[in-house]
């Protein structure tokens, strides 16, 4: 008789367990190449947006890239078609032309940045904002093009030494 009792009690915690880990799966950030790195990543950044890996961003075919670094860094290299919008001086105007509903991948050297600028986006009511987890380290880690005023390049900014030994892949430039 005590089972028939507390079967909707274990049903009701069985039910509630499996939807915490289907939420812990589904919240969890996407993974990057190197474990090291990925925990950095995972006490850096305070996760408030959504993120998105390098593979799902790459694979995307009507996306907005905005840069968040400084103007120098992306004069040295930045993402095909990317469009800069700094970080210090970012400001809405620079992505008033761009629809509520666009699809808009943000990035920056790591991630800390772009989820800053992510969260204002999201904040002024853009639907669809993605955070490119490790930024265009991780993007050049994984071979995928950067580019300058002259086309493809090897060269990508690293910020300074300490941040740089994040960027495996490529010719760092300081």
């Amino acid at each position: 008789m005590k089972i028939l009792h507390t079967l909707p009690l274990l049903l009701t915690f069985s039910l509630f367990i499996n939807t915490l880990t289907l939420h812990a799966q589904q919240s969890a950030a996407p993974r990057i190449e190197k474990k090291s790195y990925d925990k950095m990543l995972k006490h850096l950044l305070s996760h408030t947006v959504e993120e998105i890996s390098v593979a799902e961003a790459a694979a995307l075919n009507e996306v907005i890239f905005l840069d968040a670094r400084a103007a120098e860094e992306f004069e040295v290299s930045h993402i095909q078609q990317a469009r800069f919008v700094g970080y210090d001086q970012f400001e809405m105007s620079r992505v008033a032309d761009i629809p509520k509903d666009a699809k808009i991948v943000v990035y920056c050297s790591v991630g800390y940045r772009s989820e800053k600028i992510s969260e204002r986006l999201v904040e002024a009511g853009f639907q669809d904002v993605s955070n490119l987890y490790g930024g265009i380290f991780e993007w050049k880690n994984q071979d995928q093009e950067v580019v300058n005023e002259q086309g493809e390049t090897e060269k990508v900014h690293a910020f300074d030494r300490v941040w740089g030994f994040w960027l495996k892949e490529g010719e760092k430039v300081y």
